[in-house]
């Protein structure tokens, strides 16, 4: 896939982010890298054979997993056998989105045998475990049978709770019941059985996790605040609108006077939501979708023009390509209805937008 050098100079330094010694600016740079998808990988894989730190290559891997380009596979089975832990960790935990690809088989077999292998670290074998989970429980059952036997009891721990815990079941629990009390457990399982879950039952995730939100301290919201976005994810990749409304207040709930570094201590938020949002959005945004992201590209970006903070750029970046996506998908010109609202109430921010700055050159021939 050839890549614009505008593009290529904003891989080139997101990467480098990969290596920050701040978590915060490495989880930013795997949104961002996570958004441009195909065209980061080849510099992703690059890094995994370079002699960058562990965190900067775990990272890297987390990338991958979330963009699941086939490209990606052996170099991530290679990196199961990585000496660092933390990174052979993130490698088991990226090889599960190939298991029901064209060479699912080989992704099985290298799992399986860092599971199996006793003299390896436990955590690896662990992770190894856990990205299996994704398997038919059929498929599964005879490794969690021999498991039973490893001499390792956080093995054996491990073991009883794969097979213990489906996740479609902790998905339906959450939707019926209520929700966990950890919100990593309900994203992992939307995550593995998101394909296989009725759609009524996810729409009703969403508006539990919802309502949890707003009673949460800010740093644990923006956990459950994920959680909803990958619910969002689990229904784009299934053509499903029916969650749209929430992605449009969700957008529409950012404050509009707060800065964008922070979250606000009510319902509304003045962050960037996570980077699941946008995915959706992109995937299964339609016309309804886009007055929202206008104006949050609009409060986001200063009056001055679409520069401002690096940390605030990322955010206007993909509420953009989000918005050219779906004025694409639609087949929208400047005549249609809304994109005239849009223009009488963000005129500015909608030439900025508009994709291949028909904005300024096309707008009284379209």
């Amino acid at each position: 896939m050839p890549i614009k050098a505008s593009s290529a100079r904003q891989i080139e330094t997101l990467v480098a982010d990969l290596g920050s010694d701040r978590a915060a600016t490495r989880e930013a740079a795997v949104a961002r890298l996570t958004l441009l998808g195909a065209r980061a990988v080849e510099r992703l894989l690059l890094l995994l054979d370079s002699n960058a730190s562990a965190a900067a290559r775990a990272a890297a891997l987390r990338t991958l997993e979330a963009i699941a380009d086939p490209r990606a596979l052996d170099r991530v089975l290679e990196a199961i056998d990585a000496a660092d832990a933390t990174v052979a960790c993130a490698a088991a935990s990226a090889a599960r989105v190939f298991l029901r690809g064209p060479r699912g088989n080989v992704a099985v077999d290298r799992l399986t045998t860092a599971v199996l292998d006793t003299a390896r670290n436990e955590d690896v074998r662990i992770a190894a475990l856990r990205a299996l989970g994704d398997l038919e429980r059929s498929t599964l059952a005879p490794l969690l049978a021999a498991l039973q036997r490893d001499p390792s009891d956080a093995i054996k721990a491990a073991t009883r709770l794969s097979a213990a815990v489906d996740p479609a079941e902790v998905v339906a629990r959450a939707a019926d019941r209520g929700l966990p009390e950890d919100p990593e457990e309900l994203g992992e399982a939307v995550a593995r059985s998101g394909s296989d879950i009725a759609l009524p039952l996810l729409l009703r995730v969403i508006e539990r996790v919802r309502k949890r939100e707003a009673t949460e301290p800010a740093a644990r919201r923006a956990e459950w605040t994920r959680v909803r976005g990958r619910v969002h994810v689990a229904l784009a990749a299934r053509g499903s609108r029916i969650a749209l409304y929430d992605l449009r207040e969700s957008l529409e709930s950012m404050s509009s006077t707060s800065s964008m570094s922070s979250i606000s201590s009510g319902s509304a938020t003045s962050a960037p939501l996570p980077v699941e949002f946008l995915s959706a959005l992109s995937t299964a945004g339609d016309v309804s979708c886009l007055e929202a992201v206008v104006a949050a590209y609009a409060r986001a970006t200063p009056s001055g023009g679409p520069t401002g903070p690096k940390g605030d750029q990322w955010w206007r970046d993909h509420l953009a390509e989000a918005f050219k996506t779906i004025v694409k998908r639609e087949r929208l010109t400047r005549r249609h209805g809304v994109v005239k609202k849009i223009e009488k109430r963000w005129g500015s921010a909608l030439e900025q937008l508009w994709p291949g700055g028909a904005g300024r050159a096309g707008k009284r021939t379209l």
